[in-house]
């Protein structure tokens, strides 16, 4: 008797905790972060090395813009998990958010593990778009003198084409813009509205024309064609 009392105690124990972490997870995703942060907390209590819970608490911290927080829990991910391309990419995320807030000869001691953070994401998942979205813009945002580079912004660029047009037009785009090539960007930008035909194509190539271009006759043509598709 005492052995089946001690079975469903058990059972309504894990049957608790699992709605405790359910309804973390609907908060999360109704963006009601803190109230969500204070269950996934409780949760790990329980379970304290429950990767998704750990997962989540990093990316409630990121939202809050928690880098601190965020990099605590990334790095325990990593470290469990190492062979995870996505837990290495958020880890170098939140570090590079980090070290563009902080003071330049603080950031420039963070550098080095950001890139090795997303390199090493990105050999792990040959497959990970966002990590190669990441060293785009790194390596375009970077000085050259501590390692930006347009020939290695342009390479992961390539790699985004063969895995999504739309994502390889997005970032050569992104780096014509950056360097103010803005004719070669409309080109990139509409070939990728072209494939996509999304809220996101369209937001860049409209951005384009009426901020960069300045020709507000071909923002409103194409306002007015997507809003009407």
């Amino acid at each position: 008797m005492k052995i089946i009392q001690i079975f469903f105690l058990m059972l309504s124990f894990s049957v608790f905790s699992q709605s405790a972490f359910e309804k973390a997870e609907k908060l999360y995703a109704q963006k009601k972060y803190n109230e969500a942060e204070k269950l996934f907390s409780e949760y790990l209590k329980l379970k304290p090395n429950h990767a998704k819970t750990i997962e989540y608490l990093g990316d409630i911290a990121g939202h809050q813009k928690d880098w601190d927080s965020a990099i605590t829990n990334y790095k325990k991910l990593k470290v469990s998990y190492p062979k995870n391309a996505n837990y290495w990419y958020k880890y170098g995320g939140a570090l590079g958010m980090k070290a563009k807030e902080s003071n330049k000869f603080k950031a420039l001691g963070m550098i080095d593990e950001v890139e090795e953070s997303f390199l090493t994401a990105a050999k792990l998942d040959p497959r990970h778009i966002d990590t190669r979205w990441a060293l785009v813009m790194l390596y375009i945002e970077l000085p050259g003198i501590i390692g930006g580079s347009e020939k290695k912004a342009q390479r992961y660029a390539d790699e985004l084409m063969a895995l999504s047009k739309v994502d390889g037009y997005l970032a050569k785009g992104y780096i014509d813009v950056y360097f103010s090539r803005y004719t070669k960007a409309e080109i990139h930008y509409k070939k990728a509205h072209e494939i996509g035909n999304s809220k996101t194509t369209f937001e860049k190539l409209y951005d384009l024309y009426l901020k960069k271009l300045k020709d507000k006759a071909k923002a409103n043509k194409l306002k007015d064609q997507f809003e009407n598709k």
